[in-house]
């Protein structure tokens, strides 16, 4: 194992259930609390996996107990992907972008779809809290985790082929449709493209980038590859680097954000913002407040 294959899923559904699109989630089908428990709950349990993966080789109830613990973190990581990724289709997060989306996506039976996964969710904690609970009876010793170091990932672009995006018009003109809605009052209007890894956001991204009517529609287009860390004086100097095709050299945030605003000011834009991975409500509160003052209509995907 396999018990580093644990650690590693157990640390990716705590950064999961941490993230900002969880939290939205969980508030909107009233699950907040069960995650909130699930994941107080896990990093609890992991403090111990190193003393248990030492103690099974000798203990055979500890190993019983880790076999079991697999079980229910496999389970755990199903259930939670299979929930996300179908709250996302019914209904999206926020309130702004639930008005947005529920009239592109099915929305049948939303009661019994938030009480099959609220039972689902809650036994799932049950079990995990009993998992945990039995721990107790090894007298395990608990060990700093190391906290998560992202890994490096390849920088995104704005250019996509067009044979990598067969099967995804219907996609590309449902979040267009949004771009180009007429009845948005937001000063910047969001349209999030979330879900798991893997699904093609960045290539769908791009093809809504390209397409002929988004370019007419929109004054200015900017792309900018987030990634970790997010900081948002480098988020606003690779905003300036695309709007301008030149990278701000050692200025201070305020003449970044005059810079920013020059360029911004009373036009519609379209800001990408791809491969985003931060959950500080603070860092984007204080990026928004740096993209007011665009035309209506203005849009960041």
């Amino acid at each position: 194992m396999a018990e580093g294959m644990l650690l590693a899923v157990a640390q990716k559904i705590i950064e999961d259930l941490g993230s900002w699109t969880f939290q939205e989630v969980g508030s909107l089908w009233d699950v907040e609390a069960e995650l909130e428990n699930i994941k107080n709950t896990l990093s609890t349990i992991q403090a111990v996996l190193q003393d248990a993966a030492e103690q099974q080789s000798h203990n055979h109830q500890v190993r019983d107990w880790l076999e079991k613990l697999k079980d229910a973190v496999y389970e755990a990581d199903d259930l939670l992907s299979e929930f996300l990724t179908e709250a996302l289709r019914r209904g999206g997060t926020s309130e702004n972008i639930a008005k947005k989306v529920r009239g592109f996506f099915s929305s049948s039976n939303p009661v019994v779809f938030r009480y099959d996964m609220s039972c689902k969710i809650k036994a799932m904690r049950l079990n995990l809290n009993a998992i945990a609970e039995d721990r107790k009876k090894f007298h395990l010793k608990e060990c700093h985790v190391e906290p998560h170091v992202s890994m490096d990932r390849e920088e995104t672009h704005s250019f996509v082929p067009n044979e990598n995006v067969f099967g995804r018009e219907d996609d590309k003109k449902a979040i267009i449709k949004l771009l180009l809605d007429p009845n948005v009052e937001e000063n910047v209007s969001v349209v999030p493209i979330v879900g798991i890894g893997g699904l093609g956001k960045t290539t769908l991204a791009q093809y809504v980038y390209n397409d002929d009517i988004v370019e007419r529609h929109f004054e200015l287009k900017m792309w900018v590859c987030v990634s970790d860390p997010f900081e948002v004086k480098v988020v606003v100097e690779k905003i300036i680097a695309s709007a301008t095709s030149n990278k701000p050299n050692d200025l201070h945030m305020d003449e970044l954000q005059k810079q920013l605003r020059n360029k911004i000011d009373g036009k519609k834009y379209l800001l990408v913002l791809d491969d985003v991975w931060n959950q500080n409500y603070n860092k984007w509160d204080n990026l928004k407040s740096l993209l007011m003052g665009g035309a209506k209509g203005t849009n960041s995907l």
